[in-house]
């Protein structure tokens, strides 16, 4: 068994801070880490952009066969042990071939349900002949995957499902009776991970395969974007599942389908954030290209900061990412091989809240980069034949499954707050220790990112100041108070955020903390002074929200002071150097 001192490490950050060296980022990769990322982008160049009007027009035998291509190459088996059939390599490999292919509509959505949340639940949770038999069949494409959890009674209460499952009199099969919506990969899959209650009552995961008696599939949902998906309804009546095809133990599936769904938004941010890339690359050729009032779309100031501020974004959502992947593979990474679910369960929970920030961080820049883009082509934007169009439908989605954002924020406080209650974070310590904190002056140098770390851990006070008025107000009554727990949840994102562009940062100068020039500094510099005023204004909605007239005038003093200590001018000028580099490079670079 693992070294148990790696688990109770999630969500720290919302009040521990961490260390540049101990923070993996994009230029730790290794030349295993580059190779899959070639062979990810090549293959997105070379297969699947050629053929996206087949894959927009739904020819699913076409995507078929680009995953049964994307198996021979070993990009549906990063994630399985190489004892079946796989490659056994890293959540950064898992990150970087997610984000490669993230740019690529439709196919990108098959593609990361297949080789993450419709394989990994057998892979993490599987029999000995479950591996066996079914592994290396989606390690090569031979299987395709789904994932059914979606009812239509049970969208983001997952355990409020209906369908039923009811072992028959000879022991030898489950009788599976239900319906479940909305499964992408429906079409063209071979098995699907479902999730069913044992006699009405006992939430259980089973592996079913299409050619099983009584599985159906409803007509392809006609949907807004990712066309190259399919999404259909499964119907199961009287579907026969042999008994040897439960997955883990009876009444014990939420244990795989919440936190596999972990990873299912880690992989999500992964995907958002190589999408992003590609929205913004097309924004920086359209402006380089047309001509307004004698002069480049690019050259205006007002087009400079669009293309800053989506390179900023892509930057923290990057910066977070791998810093993620890296906890991911330092929880699971020893445990591919282990038979302890219980011990297997609890990795996966153990960085939600990280795995939840990348799937907000992530899809919301996404969003705010394909507006922007789309925004940038004018009118042009909105023809289907400039590929902004389709980025930008693609990418409503997002924000969408995996968990509604809405959902992912609620976890990040919560989890927080539960610990609180349960006395394994001395919340009211803290709160008391932030309190100082943001009554002292700001406390930085002339060094190099100085303010920029000072500012995290203002940041990081706010939020346990707001974090402490919530639960002092509202005691377990909390879980009710939303809107609360959103805008706190947006300063828990802010400086999940902040902290990993900051440590990258850090990390790049090393010990030239003298190096005030290099992109990654002005990133770090503009994220900062943009972050701090967000931070601001949420702390302020919190305080003016829930506070007493005396609290409120001496919480919101205190947060205004520290805050503005920290602001810095020339941020217009910071944004015109990044975009002018971006400009220059024609695609993101940092």
């Amino acid at each position: 068994m693992a070294n148990e001192t790696l688990l109770y490490k999630g969500a720290a950050f919302l009040y521990s801070p961490s260390q540049p060296e101990d923070t993996f980022t994009p230029e730790d990769f290794t030349d295993e880490h580059r190779m899959i990322a070639t062979t990810a982008k090549s293959f997105l160049l070379k297969e699947v952009r050629p053929n996206n009007e087949e894959i927009e027009k739904q020819n699913f035998s076409l995507v078929k066969t680009l995953l049964e291509k994307a198996g021979s190459l070993g990009l549906l088996a990063h994630s399985i042990p190489e004892k079946y059939g796989g490659l056994g390599l890293d959540k950064i490999n898992k990150g970087l071939v997610g984000e490669y292919l993230g740019a690529g509509g439709g196919y990108s959505v098959a593609h990361s349900n297949h080789t993450c949340i419709a394989t990994l639940p057998i892979t993490y949770f599987g029999t000995q002949w479950q591996k066996e038999y079914y592994l290396p069949k989606l390690a090569s494409g031979e299987f395709i995957g789904a994932y059914c959890l979606t009812e239509p009674s049970a969208g983001s209460d997952a355990l409020a499902a209906k369908t039923t499952a009811k072992l028959n009199e000879a022991g030898t099969h489950y009788i599976l009776n239900g319906t479940k919506m909305f499964i992408t990969n429906a079409a063209f899959s071979d098995t699907f991970i479902v999730y069913a209650k044992v006699d009405g009552t006992a939430f259980t995961a089973f592996i079913v395969e299409k050619n099983f008696p009584g599985l159906s599939l409803g007509p392809e949902e006609q949907k807004m974007g990712i066309k190259g998906s399919s999404t259909t309804a499964v119907f199961f009546e009287n579907c026969e599942v042999p008994a040897r095809n439960l997955l883990g133990e009876v009444g014990k599936g939420h244990h795989i389908a919440l936190n596999v769904l972990n990873l299912g938004r880690f992989n999500l941010g992964s995907a958002c954030t190589g999408a992003a890339k590609y929205g913004l690359e097309l924004a920086l050729h359209y402006t380089k290209e047309r001509e307004q009032f004698g002069q480049t779309i690019a050259s205006f100031t007002a087009t400079k900061e669009k293309v800053a501020d989506m390179t900023i974004r892509i930057y923290a959502s990057e910066s977070i990412q791998y810093r993620t992947a890296s906890y991911l593979e330092e929880a699971l990474g020893d445990l591919s091989h282990s038979d302890d679910h219980q011990l297997i369960a609890k990795r996966m929970m153990e960085y939600a809240v990280e795995c939840a920030v990348c799937k907000v961080y992530g899809s919301e820049t996404l969003h705010q980069v394909s507006d922007e883009s789309l925004q940038l082509h004018g009118g042009y934007g909105f023809i289907k034949e400039y590929k902004i169009e389709q980025v930008y439908r693609d990418s409503r989605i997002n924000r969408i499954f995996e968990g509604t954002n809405e959902i992912n924020r609620l976890l990040i406080p919560m989890t927080l707050l539960r610990q609180a209650g349960k006395g394994a974070v001395p919340l009211s310590e803290l709160v008391i220790q932030a309190t100082t904190e943001l009554r002292k002056p700001a406390s930085y140098t002339n060094a190099t990112l100085s303010r920029e770390e000072e500012a995290v851990r203002t940041i990081r006070n706010v939020f346990l100041l707001c974090a402490g008025l919530g639960y002092e107000t509202a005691g377990k009554g909390i879980a009710n108070e939303q809107e609360i727990l959103l805008k706190l949840a947006d300063l828990g994102i802010a400086l999940y955020a902040a902290e990993s562009v900051v440590l990258r940062s850090l990390k790049a100068v090393g010990n030239d903390r003298n190096d005030s020039s290099s992109l990654k500094v002005k990133l770090a510099q503009a994220f900062i002074d943009d972050t701090i005023l967000n931070v601001e204004m949420t702390a302020r909605k919190i305080v003016q929200g829930i506070a007493t007239t005396e609290k409120q005038k001496a919480m919101l003093t205190d947060v205004t002071r520290k805050l503005s200590q920290l602001s810095r001018t020339g941020t217009i000028q910071t944004k015109r150097e990044i975009a002018d580099y971006i400009n220059e490079a024609q695609h993101y670079t940092s």
